[in-house]
């Protein structure tokens, strides 16, 4: 081998070296980047949830996780994306937590997000704050909220309805109703929950289910036990 082959052998070791440094490198920031921008998630959500959207600052945040605004927007485009970001990861949490729904499992998968809900102050908070806010058309969650609401109505009536053609739940009620009440049973609970904690979120759904839902003689009412 002469000397240009172990030169040129030598330079290819250290490209490839040097190839090898660069990747290991990229990849820890990246990795570094995720972890902080994680990191201002879970801050927004503290604030987002005490304050509500429009009161939560970015500069509050960006204390949280020691960086400057400027340096948050590094990692999110604004306050609005740092937001939807926020309500994603919420509602894949609790989406985590029910499962599947069909018509024999909807009503423990609807007790699963309410007994996970109340695992869950910042998250919760963070729901019912927002959700109030939302109701003003010129909040930029409004027309999610708006959507969220209706789209859980709807798949919530179907639900309900073919449980009801397979006497699962009582045949006199009006299932469009219903799949409001549920909605409003939870949020409700979840608001009285935030202002004392003694609430019992799950029991009391429990008893909304069994009172209004459950056919009379249906194993799950638990009148026997009356």
């Amino acid at each position: 081998m002469d000397a240009n082959e172990t030169d040129a052998g030598g330079a290819a070791a250290d490209g490839a070296a040097s190839a090898s440094r660069s990747s290991r490198g990229t990849r820890g920031s990246y990795a570094k980047g995720q972890a902080k921008r994680q990191e201002i998630v879970d801050a927004a959500l503290v604030v987002f949830g005490r304050s509500g959207y429009h009161n939560g600052s970015l500069r509050e945040i960006a204390k949280r996780v020691n960086l400057t605004p400027p340096g948050l927007l590094h990692h999110f485009s604004g306050k609005e994306e740092l937001f939807s970001e926020v309500l994603r990861q919420r509602d894949a949490r609790v989406q985590a937590a029910a499962g599947d729904v069909s018509e024999f499992t909807l009503l423990e998968q609807v007790r699963k997000v309410v007994a996970y809900n109340q695992t869950t102050r910042g998250l919760t908070s963070l729901y019912t704050v927002i959700s109030a806010e939302a109701t003003d058309t010129e909040h930029p969650a409004h027309a999610e909220f708006a959507r969220r609401y209706a789209e859980t109505a709807a798949s919530t009536r179907e639900v309900l309805a073919d449980a009801q053609r397979d006497g699962l739940i009582r045949a006199d009620i009006d299932v469009a109703h219903a799949a409001r009440l549920i909605a409003a049973v939870m949020d409700g609970l979840q608001q009285q929950w935030l202002l004392d904690e003694s609430v019992d979120m799950t029991a009391a759904f429990d008893e909304f289910v069994r009172g209004y839902l459950l056919e009379p003689g249906d194993p799950a009412r638990g009148d026997e036990r009356r």
